[in-house]
């Protein structure tokens, strides 16, 4: 069990990066901080310099691998970061000076118990690819096909591990105090992010997510996942297919290739509705390194450690959500969010129907160019403070990957209208979802299952509540503080803390002035 007192060394180390950075100045103006986190963030600053201009980026990438993930998921929360430091954020690239061959070679070794000559002909020293949890290198195997061989880096898990403790431990403190920082859920962000990246440091994971959205894409033309090589895939280590393409974000060679990029624009776009709202399961790291121009204008997908799901409901409640939007119909949209729950119900509909209306009618009918996907949703963000709205984890990935998604379209076709290319799509998906048919069938399917699940329901039942005899149960009972324990928490309080924090910043400041850190 890690004790507080490192939790705070920690957190004073990255916040005094952050200050170097000049990333703690919003924090300290922003009228929504908790005092306590104020204080902590001037103890954290004290005796630094800070730049002019904010580099967010630069600071998470100074701190770690597990700060730069972090980083990359609060680039879609400007609710959290604010505006400025979330565009910068989206600058921040996964990237990390390469680890030395002779180490990969050790890895490769180890996980299979096997020299590498058993496995690959050959693999070339000097990585294709190095970002903050692996790096790629490209190989032939022994039976002559060419594959991208993707290692962990050496102690990657058990530094996550650690940095992600500490994250928990901050972010449940944070929530304690209440106000806007329960609102936004810190914890619940947490402990998707530690999902998340739990998923990409095993590479098995990673190999199936691959392999499952083969499976479900394959009936789409225009569209590649690479095939799996199994008999050298594990956990640390995955081998795919080499995919031989130009990148997506390349324009010039895109152009000089013979490929039509308005075309293609279109074709990222649907395809990542395709994945969203038809299969509920997306390609969440659709970023400019990550996506491939083949030669027949095929597009290759790589790299599948971040992969979002929405069950068929949410994905029911978003389609309507997009397809209002597109049409103008801001009270059906409105009234989705509180059919959803995503809006307490003591607010009024119509004031929220007018809300969204203030934020739907300036994108109506102009290309990506003029106004974005990414300011749409930054407009929303600003509106659901007023209306309570809390953190809903399983469209984080979604907003995260539609910025990057537009970003792409957008450098591809800069005229492109991404509500234009989504709405014959959306409009098309709910018709065949929400259509009489659709709901025939639907219904038919649920009595079913619920006539034959009766009798197992019964017995649980029965078991949950046998017969009783004797005296009623007693009903619950309030919860009332003890003043022994508010006594005790008084004494305690953030003095405690600050205590600790200054006992932290003394070891911190010890440990900088003999060169530890």
């Amino acid at each position: 069990m890690t004790r507080p007192l490192t939790h705070i060394v920690r957190l004073l180390g990255w916040g005094r990066t952050l200050a170097r950075h000049g990333a703690l100045r919003g924090i300290e103006r922003d009228p929504n901080t908790p005092p306590p986190v104020r204080r902590l963030a001037r103890l954290a600053r004290f005796g630094t310099f800070q730049p002019r201009l904010p580099d967010y980026a630069g600071a998470f990438q100074d701190i770690g691998p597990a700060a730069i993930k972090l980083g990359q998921t609060l680039a879609t929360r400007p609710d959290i970061v604010g505006d400025e430091a979330a565009a910068n954020l989206l600058l921040l690239q996964d990237s990390l000076p390469p680890v030395p061959f002779a180490a990969i070679r050790r890895e490769i070794e180890a996980s299979f118990a096997k020299p590498v000559e058993a496995l690959f002909a050959s693999v070339e020293e000097v990585p294709v690819g190095a970002a903050s949890i692996a790096q790629v290198h490209r190989a032939v195997t022994t039976d002559g096909r060419t594959v991208a061989v993707k290692v962990l880096r050496p102690g990657i898990r058990e530094k996550f591990a650690r940095d992600i403790q500490t994250y928990e431990w901050a972010a449940a403190h944070l929530e304690a105090l209440g106000g806007e920082p329960a609102r936004l859920r810190p914890r619940l962000v947490i402990a998707n992010f530690k999902r998340w990246t739990l998923r990409e440091l095993d590479l098995r994971r990673e190999a199936a997510s691959a392999s499952e959205l083969a499976e479900k894409m394959q009936a789409e033309a225009g569209y590649r996942v690479p095939g799996i090589d199994w008999d050298r895939t594990n956990g640390r280590v995955m081998t795919v297919d080499w995919i031989d393409g130009i990148k997506i974000s390349e324009t010039e060679a895109l152009r000089a290739a013979g490929h039509d990029l308005s075309a293609l624009a279109r074709r990222l776009v649907l395809t990542f509705l395709k994945q969203a709202i038809s299969l509920g399961y997306f390609h969440a790291d659709m970023h400019q390194g990550n996506l491939f121009v083949q030669a027949d204008g095929t597009i290759a997908a790589i790299d599948f450690g971040i992969m979002g799901r929405i069950d068929r409901r949410a994905r029911l409640w978003l389609a309507e959500i997009l397809y209002g939007l597109t049409t103008g119909n801001y009270r059906r949209v409105a009234e989705i969010h509180f059919e959803a729950q995503y809006v307490p119900s003591y607010h009024s509909v119509d004031e929220f129907a007018t809300a969204l209306r203030a934020v739907g009618e300036p994108t109506r009918g102009r290309p990506v160019s003029e106004l974005s996907v990414g300011q749409m949703l930054d407009s929303l963000f600003a509106i659901t403070r007023e209306f309570d709205m809390q953190t809903q984890p399983h469209l984080l990935l979604l907003q995260k990957t539609m910025v990057m998604v537009e970003g792409l379209a957008t450098q591809l076709d800069p005229q492109i209208n991404m509500w234009d290319v989504a709405s014959p799509f959306v409009r098309d998906w709910i018709r065949d979802e929400l259509g009489p048919e659709a709901a025939i069938a639907d219904r038919l399917r649920k009595d079913a299952q619920t006539l034959l699940g009766l009798p197992d329901l019964v017995r649980r039942i029965e078991e949950k509540f046998p017969p009783k005899g004797g005296a009623p149960e007693a009903p619950p009972l309030p919860e009332v503080e003890l003043l022994w324990e508010r006594r005790q928490q008084q004494r305690q309080g953030w003095g405690g803390y600050l205590l600790a924090a200054l006992a932290g910043g003394a070891a911190l400041w010890g440990a900088q002035a003999l060169g530890w850190l």
